[in-house]
């Protein structure tokens, strides 16, 4: 609410009727629906928990919509890297918008709530066979003027926690579109290492078809083969599938189809860190900074405020002030007669005392203060486990990379060294060149793991609930190690 910076002189001369109404015109004036749809307030409570990315929200006006839609043109034209993704699904998805609007929803139901109800205007023309009357009234609630103030803080706080909950929304679809899109891009390296997995399969399969043709090999040792190969051209189906399923899920993130739906995809996940994040102060950081703690803590306020006055607008809910002026004619004489007068209406407690309404604010206030515990209580459980996921990630892409990987290469070579002094098979080194390739797979599936569990990290740390965690819980779902020879 944007007040005047001086409000208007009432002159002294007017009557005390005419001041209470101006008055009440001046704080009804004061309410206004926000001109962005509150859109600039939700991403300044963003900033900063979306993971580096400003920011930046579509606007309301076609030529804004129409300036992003060319930004979101020229980032699907380069490779896509994640900080893009993330600014063409902030721009770009239909389900951000709809909350978004439905803020503005909420910004205009606050202004019509705290603006004062248009004065009732009751006019009547009674006759009989002496006189004619005319009576006119103008009436409204005098209640709703008194409670203006308390109600237009009250809308204000809800307004906020609307905000907060909006912002929410914006951080947690940043979230899941760096998740849609680590998913994606390691799906298609995933997808890659197990083309060359068939590639050494079929190689083996060939081998043993002529081995067979010139007797040097059973019909046994083939069928192993070509076992080996239909279990790596299965592993590759499903490979592509899954990289084609990951694509499709960032392309909802983003809310892109059609042609927009044909972009390259960056070629590989980025690096991991050199060094990780300390676990110090992280949950002192969630109670601080989470969207969803500031929340329930603005809802609890909000209740507590309403506590005070529950029982009194329950009483005397149903004020109403009236100024009637009547006009009596005379028929005969044409005597004119005219009457002023004032009415106000006060309901009587006989019934209703305000027992209930002062019961039911008491439990909503205990309802939000246990609410605000359990949110407090969940966000300094679900940072910690987040870190501790992280932290295990971290470790175990560490030793795919530093570890598992270079071990494979160096098996893999002293292999080729020992066919090449004919002290090992081909089938040793084609056996070798698969287990190489499948520890590159995992290598790749552990680095995504790492990234996923560091974006869960960072929402349970800035943002909101982050649900179930992600992290390590993908790897339980890898596929098996084919077996070597």
């Amino acid at each position: 609410m944007n007040l005047p910076a001086q409000m208007p002189h009432i002159s002294p001369h007017l009557s005390p009727r005419l001041c209470l109404l101006a008055a009440a015109a001046v704080l009804a004036g004061c309410a206004s629906v926000s001109p962005d749809g509150l859109r600039g307030d939700v991403a300044t409570l963003a900033a900063g928990r979306t993971g580096g990315v400003q920011a930046s929200l579509p606007a309301a006006d076609p030529a804004a919509r129409a300036s992003a839609e060319k930004s979101v043109e020229g980032w699907l034209a380069q490779p896509l890297t994640q900080d893009a993704a993330v600014r063409i699904a902030l721009l770009h998805n239909p389900g951000l918008q709809a909350r978004l609007a439905a803020l503005g929803v909420a910004d205009a139901e606050r202004v019509q709530a705290i603006t004062l109800p248009n004065p009732h205007l009751a006019l009547g023309r009674f006759t009989n066979s002496h006189e004619r009357e005319i009576e006119r009234t103008l009436a409204f609630s005098l209640i709703d003027l008194i409670t203006l103030p308390w109600r237009t803080a009250r809308q204000a706080e809800r307004l906020q926690i609307a905000t907060l909950q909006a912002a929410q929304d914006m951080v947690t679809l940043a979230a899941d579109t760096r998740r849609a899109w680590l998913r994606a891009v390691a799906a298609e390296q995933i997808a890659a290492t197990h083309d060359r997995m068939v590639e050494a399969a079929e190689a083996g399969a060939e081998l043993a078809r002529r081995m067979v043709q010139v007797g040097n090999w059973s019909r046994l040792q083939q069928a192993r083969e070509q076992a080996v190969l239909q279990e790596a051209t299965r592993q590759r189906a499903r490979a592509r599938l899954a990289a084609a399923t990951e694509r499709e899920q960032l392309n909802r993130r983003m809310g892109v189809w059609g042609l927009q739906t044909q972009y390259q995809l960056a070629n590989q996940l980025p690096p991991l860190p050199a060094s990780a994040l300390p676990a110090e102060g992280i949950e002192a950081t969630a109670l601080r900074e989470r969207l969803d703690v500031q929340a329930a803590r603005r809802q609890l306020d909000t209740q507590a405020t309403r506590q005070g006055w529950s029982r009194a607008g329950a009483v005397f809910g149903d004020i109403g002030l009236a100024y009637s002026r009547n006009t009596t004619t005379e028929r005969d004489g044409g005597h004119r007669e005219i009457t002023r007068g004032w009415e106000l209406e006060l309901p009587l407690p006989l019934f209703d005392w305000g027992g209930a309404a002062r019961t039911r604010a008491q439990a909503e206030v205990e309802q939000s203060a246990a609410q605000l515990q359990d949110t407090a209580v969940r966000a300094r459980s679900e940072v910690r486990a987040a870190w501790l996921t992280y932290r295990t990630a971290l470790d175990l892409a560490r030793q795919q990379q530093a570890e598992v990987v270079p071990l494979r290469q160096l098996i893999s070579d002293e292999t080729t060294l020992r066919y090449n002094g004919m002290l090992a098979s081909v089938w040793d080194m084609l056996a070798e060149a698969r287990n190489s390739t499948q520890a590159v797979a995992n290598a790749i599936e552990a680095q995504r793991d790492f990234w996923l569990a560091e974006t869960d990290l960072q929402l349970a740390l800035t943002g909101t609930s982050p649900g179930a965690l992600q992290g390590l819980a993908s790897g339980a779902a890898a596929s098996t190690t084919p077996q070597g020879h």
